[in-house]
């Protein structure tokens, strides 16, 4: 058996040995064509989650108050879809996350759907 191969999992990651160095390097390095992207990291996007849609006249909208219910398009348990930069990306289901509302992706749409 080699050295590495005696050693465990914290020294390799210590980089004791002259080859871990060089191994150390090579897995600091960013992953092919991440580095392509990294100028967009940081550019905004605007997320929706659409849960169902309805029309309305303007009559129909003035009408509405407090404790309105406004029927949508859609069923209970329905899948929503989920829009970046007005494109629909993805479906998924709302969950409770402690006191917020949240999204968990169920399904990722790929193409023009």
């Amino acid at each position: 058996m080699s050295d590495t191969e005696n050693m465990d999992w914290q020294e390799l990651d210590q980089g004791d040995t002259a080859s871990d160095t060089s191994n150390q390097e090579k897995s600091n390095e960013e992953p092919e064509g991440a580095g392509d992207l990294e100028a967009v990291f940081d550019v905004p996007v605007k997320v929706s989650a659409v849960l169902g849609i309805t029309n309305l006249t303007v009559s129909q909208l003035l009408k509405l108050g407090s404790g309105s219910v406004v029927e949508l398009d859609r069923k209970v348990g329905e899948a929503i879809d989920i829009y970046v930069n007005n494109r629909l990306v993805a479906r998924g289901e709302v969950v409770l996350l402690e006191e917020k509302l949240g999204i968990t992706m169920t399904e990722i749409i790929k193409g023009n759907e």
